[in-house]
């Protein structure tokens, strides 16, 4: 609860600081506090509790995803700082926007009560939206900001219906006391009914197959920082959210259910790979990519005793590359009309490290070793095999081999092809926040105990 307090009034802060004409110190600023922030959250690890009559839970799982997510959100406000340069009355704007959406991520992950959760959600989703048309002058982000605020409304219908049909069955928002009614029988039809549409919002804010078409005109149309915020932290944040109303709301999940898990997971894997083999622009290459993550994901859901460990390991590594990349591809692409992949010829040439990082990213998220990817890959296919689920794993394994095709179409323009300019400096934060990103990445890949243990 402290962190949730501290995170908010950080945003406000940031609000504040635009008084005092403080803009050039906000963001090492909001970096240092959000540092702090990190180590209050890690404090809480061991000291389990409960606030507003179960409204914030802090547990271990609260604990860790929300140290994920801060993380992520200091790299994003790192680079803010250079992004948006060119709107220095804005920057304080979209600092503290971005802070705000880290409270409703935190929020998201230690609810007990579904009124907070939905308070997280819409906190997190109204602040996506605004980022997504905040480039006013772009058609592109106007289009997208607009595609995303309907799309996203209409997931934020299904998923108050649903829990006003929760409530009607079983009398509680609570998590804990609806958990221990779901255990008995003689609960009414229309509580499977709400479960069902609160899990079809949530599938279409991962980006789950079929509820997947709004990705990729969103993520290639708003500015890369906010593409970059939606990769990474919001893709986290909802699968996180997902697996804590699954094993929050049942006690376990029924044949049935594990079946759609399946075709969802190889829906998504699938349609996400094949499409991205046709995309020239990196962001919906991007896209793409990250809807076949969610299908590898939400594969996790099928052994949910240990769903916690692997999504947490998942995420992280999946969340790191993502930074890494968008790290290169942000600056690479900033002065230029598109994001096209024609805009990374000859990097190995021009910026031998930017196309190290990127290439080290890339090869992370199709699962090669040392990086961390191939570990996460290589624990959910154990635990999905441990379930009896064969067939699904070898349609993962496909789709990794799939995976390795789009991706090396980057590669090879970064490598084979002439560059079509000279090397030009790059502000030192790219540099730090690529190279931190994924030497964490490569870290958890060696030493996978330091993720894995957490919540084991």
């Amino acid at each position: 609860m402290n962190t949730l307090i501290a995170t908010s009034a950080l945003g406000v802060f940031c609000l504040i600081a635009e008084i005092f004409n403080l803009r050039k110190l906000l963001v090492p600023i909001a970096v240092i506090g959000l540092l702090a922030i990190l180590g209050l959250t890690v404090s809480e690890f061991n000291t389990p509790a409960s606030f507003y009559n179960n409204m914030v839970i802090v547990d271990k799982f609260s604990v860790a995803f929300s140290s994920l997510f801060i993380v992520l959100t200091i790299f994003l406000v790192a680079l803010s700082g250079d992004f948006y340069k060119d709107h220095p009355t804005k920057i304080s704007d979209f600092i503290s926007i971005k802070i705000f959406l880290l409270s409703g991520a935190m929020a998201m992950v230690s609810f007990g009560n579904l009124a907070m959760f939905f308070l997280g959600i819409e906190v997190l989703s109204i602040s996506l939206y605004v980022l997504a048309a905040s480039k006013r002058l772009d058609i592109k982000s106007n289009e997208a900001g607009m595609k995303y605020f309907l799309m996203g409304s209409f997931a934020s219908g299904f998923i108050l219906f649903g829990i006003c049909l929760v409530y009607g069955a079983t009398g509680y928002f609570d998590l804990a006391e609806i958990h221990d009614l779901s255990e008995g029988i003689g609960l009414p039809i229309w509580f499977p009914i709400g479960i069902t549409l609160i899990v079809i919002g949530m599938l279409f804010k991962i980006a789950a197959a079929p509820f997947h078409f709004w990705a990729p005109d969103v993520y290639e149309g708003s500015p890369s920082m906010t593409t970059a915020t939606m990769s990474t932290l919001a893709k986290v944040v909802a699968m996180a959210t997902l697996y804590k109303l699954l094993s929050g709301l049942t006690t376990s999940i029924s044949p049935k259910a594990e079946l759609l898990i399946v075709i969802i997971s190889i829906l998504s894997m699938s349609v996400g790979n094949l499409m991205a083999l046709r995309q020239k622009n990196v962001k919906r290459m991007l896209a793409f990519s990250g809807i076949s993550h969610t299908g590898f994901m939400v594969m996790a859901l099928l052994s949910m005793s240990t769903a916690a460990s692997t999504l947490l390991y998942y995420t992280a590594a999946y969340a790191l590359a993502g930074i890494a990349s968008f790290a290169v591809i942000i600056y690479v692409t900033k002065d230029k009309d598109n994001e096209d992949i024609s805009n990374f010829n000859g990097l190995g040439k021009t910026n031998p490290l930017f196309a190290a990082i990127l290439t080290a990213s890339l090869l992370s998220m199709a699962g090669i070793p040392i990086f961390s990817g191939f570990f996460a890959k290589f624990m959910l296919f154990a635990n999905t095999i441990k379930t009896g689920y064969l067939a699904i794993v070898i349609v993962a394994v496909i789709n990794s081999i799939i995976s390795i095709g789009y991706y090396f179409k980057l590669i090879l323009a970064m490598y084979t092809k002439d560059a079509s300019e000279e090397r030009q400096s790059v502000p030192f934060v790219y540099y730090a926040v690529a190279v931190v990103a994924i030497l964490l990445n490569i870290i958890i890949g060696v030493y996978p105990s330091l993720v894995t243990n957490l919540l084991s």
